[in-house]
């Protein structure tokens, strides 16, 4: 190790940083093996699933969880048409992770080229994308997603297509502030200066110097489609029965809160968990990547 390696581990304030990530990452153990937990089930969901999520069986339907009908063994319950709710609940997890990933890939691509090329560009460039991103921030997003919904209808495509085009402005405005600090940097006026095209620029210089933060963005991204794909499933714009999908699950249970409180209850806190624990690794990444958050 070089001196100048030496006194820069040994420093108090890194010393401090990695101090505080260590045990930040220690005390929240539980929810990222939540996280890593829901993930293997949904990737693995065929391996893992009890039952077939679409098999009916009308002679035990709504059974409690825990119930033991002839020789199957309902863990989390049935549904109204005798349907195991633990199999439904690990095909939704696959279905509403599906959905969020894609939605946040789609929004992240297109949200970040528009804001390295407002960005880098300026001009009647910058002065175009981002005032189609003003406009956009400008209309609620839930609203905008259920219109577009409503008129490409319903189905697990479209659902894709209409969180990925409407989220992309997030990212479009952190890439355009990130662009703006790098463009006018001393390596990229080299970069320009000894001919190199603006797509080589924007890829190899400037890309992989903000894409820390975007990430951090995608990984809290990531819980809200989670939310946004439930929210439009219960309301029947979603994917569409009869398709496991925790929002439709829980709208469906909202019918039988009386008689199998399960069925709603328990899917209802598999979806608080997952986000809970999706929102806590951003918040995780978002300290590790920024070089002035130091907990005390």
């Amino acid at each position: 190790m070089s001196r100048s390696e030496a006194s820069s581990f040994f420093r108090p304030g890194a010393t401090m940083k990695r101090l505080s990530r260590a045990t930040e990452l220690g005390r929240m153990w539980p929810l990222y093996a939540i996280f890593a937990l829901f993930t293997l089930a949904a990737l693995a969901a065929p391996l893992v699933a009890p039952f077939d999520p679409l098999e009916q069986d009308l002679f035990a339907r709504l059974k409690p969880p825990g119930t033991m009908a002839g020789d199957n063994l309902y863990l989390l319950g049935t549904d109204e048409l005798g349907r195991d709710l633990l199999s439904r609940i690990i095909y939704g997890a696959r279905v509403s992770m599906l959905v969020a990933l894609l939605s946040v890939t789609v929004s992240m691509i297109t949200g970040t080229a528009m804001g390295l090329a407002a960005g880098y560009f300026r001009g009647p460039t910058e002065i175009i994308l981002m005032r189609l991103v003003d406009i956009f921030l400008s209309i609620p997003a839930i609203l905008l997603a259920i219109i577009t919904v409503a008129v490409l209808g319903p189905g697990l495509q479209n659902l894709i297509i209409v969180l990925g085009f409407t989220r992309w402005p997030r990212y479009a405005r952190v890439a355009y502030g990130q662009t703006l600090g790098i463009a006018n940097t001393p390596y990229v006026a080299a970069s320009r200066f000894i001919g190199l095209s603006s797509w080589r620029i924007l890829v190899r210089h400037i890309l992989p110097n903000i894409i820390a933060p975007l990430i951090v963005v995608a990984t809290l991204e990531f819980g809200l489609m989670i939310i946004w794909e439930a929210g439009l499933s219960f309301l029947g714009l979603g994917v569409q029965p009869p398709t496991p999908s925790w929002g439709s699950i829980l709208s469906t249970g909202r019918n039988y809160m009386a008689s199998a409180w399960w069925i709603s209850t328990l899917t209802g806190a598999c979806l608080f968990l997952l986000v809970l624990s999706v929102n806590m690794i951003g918040d995780f990444l978002r300290d590790s990547f920024d070089p002035h958050s130091v907990k005390r």
